[in-house]
């Protein structure tokens, strides 16, 4: 079995420059650990609020560095330098809006300024890019919402089969869906 490469991408000035802890990419860390029993490997990086720095991130973690999924925390919010879901808008070839609906209805039964979130999703080649808040129970809330459906998504565009512990996210295939590479 290969080993997928996740990429985890912050994005937050404050942590680009030092001054402030990324408590976002270590969540995801620690979430990919406890959940997936496939073998994998992050790809990871914190940048500043730029959208070209974005972009360019969101290239090279799914064309250079082959990560079959990316996930992005930070930038996600109606603040003036959120760009996050403009960037990955950018680069993707085939959006998927399902992602960004479920995880604000999903926040909305925590917070109710999570109708402020322009979380989204998107397929760039052979990798599926989702963002996320910035806040690390945010993070768990969304991606515990989404992720049963993210590896049957990754199998449909060719991407890494990734396998999950059941009884901390139990994914959905279809019967007919292929079996691990």
């Amino acid at each position: 079995m290969s080993v997928a490469k996740i990429g985890i991408l912050t994005v937050s000035d404050r942590a680009s420059r030092g001054e402030y802890e990324d408590k976002g990419g270590p969540a995801i860390h620690a979430w990919f650990t406890r959940v997936l029993t496939s073998p994998w490997q992050a790809v990871a990086q914190v940048i500043p609020d730029e959208q070209a720095e974005i972009e360019a991130a969101l290239r090279r973690m799914c064309d250079d560095k082959a990560c079959c999924l990316v996930v992005t925390t930070g930038g996600t919010g109606p603040a003036l330098r959120d760009v996050t879901p403009e960037a990955t808008e950018a680069v993707c070839g085939k959006m998927m809006p399902g992602f960004g609906e479920l995880m604000r209805s999903a926040s909305l039964k925590v917070v109710p300024t999570a109708i402020l979130s322009r979380q989204t999703a998107g397929i760039r080649g052979r990798s599926l890019i989702i963002n996320l808040p910035g806040k690390p129970s945010a993070i768990d809330d969304c991606l515990n919402a989404v992720f049963p459906a993210v590896p049957y998504c990754i199998d449909l565009i060719e991407g890494d089969y990734l396998e999950t512990d059941a009884t901390q996210c139990a994914v959905f295939r279809p019967a007919h869906a292929r079996k691990c590479k």
